[in-house]
């Protein structure tokens, strides 16, 4: 079992990766971020996947 906490809203990955949450959610869209849904909302995402696009991202900038 897993200590550290992998899942989270797109709201505290924005907070906490300072990438906007339309980002995070685009990148769910596509597949980049595993994302659970209830319905058609996206309401968690996976914090791992989210770090390896943010940086990606940082370093393309």
């Amino acid at each position: 079992m897993s200590l550290i906490k992998t899942w989270y809203s797109p709201e505290a990955a924005e907070a906490k990766f300072g990438v906007s949450k339309s980002k995070i959610l685009e990148w769910a869209e596509e597949g980049l971020v595993r994302a659970e849904r209830e319905g058609d909302e996206i309401t968690q995402v996976n914090i791992d996947d989210v770090q390896l696009q943010s940086d990606i991202l940082s370093r393309e900038s």
